[in-house]
């Protein structure tokens, strides 16, 4: 049986959903990757993984279900950037809300926001209040895979630990997912090196953070260093992504439903 929401007629779906059914929201966008990868990188990543750890869960007993693809989100930091497709703050927490909304009309209480786009995180924590708090869910929000800078080693480019855009993790998994939409003679490394001796500023849970523009740092948004990318790389880094994705299924199933709201 197909586990994607829209692949069911609705009265097959009403009598299959309960409270314990999980419902999988990829987020991704629609946004500059610099000159080498291309726009559709973070909904391509979030489909991929999302759909592979929803197929291996319902295998392993789980009551998981994929919605459809949520492609443009707030990428206001890329908005100059040629391509880039961007919602506001104030828009993509009305999106959201309207989603509750409609989930909040079937059997189903727990969603989970697979966020392929950093720019979204701090918005989806507050939208996982607000969905709890509104529409009586158990909303959860966690990354679409597994993203982490070139170490130096074994081939990789030393990213000087702020590979967070179009950098050589990302790039690799595109490799693996959709190796005919890279483009590696565009490849460039634009680490933000000036920032490497700040202990306390920076990216990656730095606790000091700031206001940004994807082409603060370089003229053509990338923000890490694609060199040395391979999609032999991309498919390990995939395959944990997946690994992490369904761990987390498993420990939200456990997770108990808070009482319902009056």
């Amino acid at each position: 049986m197909s586990r994607r929401w829209a692949d069911q007629p609705a009265p097959k779906l009403a009598g299959l959903l309960s409270e314990r059914s999980i419902l999988v929201q990829p987020i991704g966008a629609i946004e500059q990757h610099g000159p080498h990868l291309p726009l559709s990188t973070d909904v391509l990543v979030p489909e991929a993984v999302g759909a592979a750890a929803v197929d291996r869960a319902a295998a392993e007993g789980l009551d998981v279900w994929l919605l459809p693809t949520l492609a443009v989100s707030k990428s206001d930091e890329h908005a100059w950037a040629p391509g880039t497709l961007w919602l506001s703050a104030e828009t993509l927490l009305a999106v959201l809300h309207d989603l509750g909304r409609s989930i909040a009309a079937t059997a189903a209480r727990k969603i989970i926001f697979l966020n392929g786009h950093g720019g979204n995180t701090a918005l989806l924590q507050v939208a996982n209040r607000e969905l709890r708090r509104v529409h009586d869910l158990q909303p959860f929000t966690m990354p679409a895979g597994v993203q982490r800078a070139g170490s130096g080693r074994d081939g990789e480019p030393d990213e000087l630990g702020f590979g967070i855009h179009a950098g050589w993790s990302e790039t690799s998994v595109v490799l693996h997912l959709a190796p005919h939409l890279v483009d590696a003679a565009a490849f460039a490394r634009a680490v933000p090196e000036r920032l490497a001796d700040h202990r306390l500023l920076g990216f990656n849970g730095r606790p000091v953070t700031f206001g940004w523009l994807s082409d603060d740092f370089d003229a053509s948004g990338v923000i890490g260093d694609p060199t040395g990318s391979s999609a032999e790389a991309g498919a390990r880094l995939f395959d944990e992504g997946v690994d992490f994705a369904v761990e987390a299924l498993h420990e939200i199933d456990r997770f108990p439903l808070a009482p319902p709201r009056a």
